[in-house]
């Protein structure tokens, strides 16, 4: 059992529990489920946009603490004011170290910013969950999930007005899995089962991934050269979390990346 099965397998027990515990009925009594939700797709379009997704991440299964020290509302406003266009909080508990109060805060903190729930979406359910924490957008993980499923989950997600970003690792799952419920196609430079990092894999994807779909590059993305080169391939979304939380100031940390690349529109 690799590790990825491994989460999704602690994540059905989460959920039958979650569900035993609150009703969705409940869920959309919560104040946040009603509100309106912000794009990111926008966001990431927008004229000057940096494109960068911000995360905050407290530690992974594949390196274990990446920092835990720094409040979640203190790092996500330094995201957005060192120019963020969006945010990506996890809410996984046992192999992440999220939490829905660490999304919550960071949602106070940045009630102008589109938020995505980092999780591993298994059950719609966890659809109700985002919404009322307050999330904009929804991830679903082509690895994890079979292309009903993401059709299923993705028609549902737009039901709710929440945006969503399918993860895609190879062309295989980009070509069964990308449909009219996508906003935005990410490609995880992270093999989730193997968990080694190459560039090349978003690379390789850029120009099998259809126009319509705003294109997000994830994982293992460190400096400016590499954003451009992403972005002359296609790009317009590049999520980094642990290049930034690795530092004692991670919003410094990227308006630091920022300052070494042009956003769009700038000349």
């Amino acid at each position: 059992m690799n590790i990825l099965d491994k989460i999704v397998a602690h994540k059905r027990i989460e959920v039958a529990e979650a569900k035993a515990k609150t009703s969705i009925a409940d869920l959309e009594k919560a104040p946040l489920f009603s509100r309106t939700t912000l794009s990111l797709k926008n966001a990431l379009t927008a004229n000057g946009a940096s494109g960068v997704i911000s995360e905050f991440k407290r530690k992974s299964p594949s390196k274990g603490i990446i920092n835990d020290r720094v409040l979640p509302e203190i790092v996500t406003k330094g995201y957005v004011e060192a120019g963020a266009c969006g945010l990506s909080v996890l809410t996984d508990t046992e192999f992440f170290g999220g939490t829905f109060v660490d999304f919550a805060k960071a949602r106070t903190a940045n009630p102008a910013t589109p938020m995505l729930r980092k999780d591993f979406m298994i059950d719609e359910y966890q659809l109700w969950e985002a919404k009322a924490i307050g999330a904009d957008v929804i991830l679903l993980i082509a690895a994890c999930l079979t292309p009903a499923e993401v059709r299923h989950l993705g028609r549902q997600a737009r039901e709710l007005g929440l945006e969503v970003l399918l993860e895609v690792h190879d062309r295989e799952e980009l070509e069964q899995s990308v449909c009219e419920y996508v906003d935005m196609v990410g490609v995880n430079n992270r093999n989730l089962k193997t968990f080694v990092t190459s560039i090349e894999t978003s690379l390789e994807l850029a120009q099998r991934i259809p126009d319509e779909f705003v294109k997000i590059s994830e994982s293992g993305l460190k400096d400016a050269e590499t954003i451009q080169q992403l972005r002359s391939a296609g790009y317009q979304g590049f999520l980094i979390g642990e290049t930034f939380m690795v530092n004692d100031n991670p919003g410094l940390a990227l308006k630091e990346l920022i300052d070494r690349f042009q956003p769009v529109g700038h000349s």
